[in-house]
């Protein structure tokens, strides 16, 4: 499966809404490709006191609900359809699910695609 294909199913997972005076989500989605071939979405959940979580936070419970933590590929789309970067503590996240995720390819921006493991250059696992 190609980005184009994951980019277009994070991009249809966002629909921004207001839960409540304190919460909104759904304005990031993320899409991921694991080794087996199967993809699992998630969207942002946004609150006040920071209690949310990213959307590849969500995806990655998806995919661990269904038996599997090697992810081959990802991405995050906010609903604007820009492409974003995982923030360090998805980087960080995604890195100890499972060590092949090191591994995993991350667009993170038009036509630019890098490595985990690129994103993460000094990982405290390896110092």
């Amino acid at each position: 499966m190609e980005f184009t294909e994951l980019y277009l199913q994070a991009k249809k997972a966002t629909n921004p809404r207001k839960l409540s005076k304190t919460a909104q989500c759904g304005t990031v989605g993320a899409a991921l490709l694991t080794d087996t071939g199967n993809v699992y979405v998630g969207i942002c959940i946004d609150t006040a006191c920071s209690m949310g979580f990213c959307a590849e936070h969500a995806a990655v419970a998806s995919m661990l609900l269904a038996g599997e933590n090697h992810i081959k590929k990802l991405i995050a789309v906010n609903h604007q359809g820009d492409i974003l970067s995982p923030c360090g503590r998805c980087r960080e996240f995604l890195s100890q699910i499972s060590e092949n995720n090191l591994d995993t390819e991350v667009m993170v921006g038009d036509n630019k695609v890098v490595l985990l493991k690129e994103l993460l250059p000094y990982d405290w696992r390896n110092l």
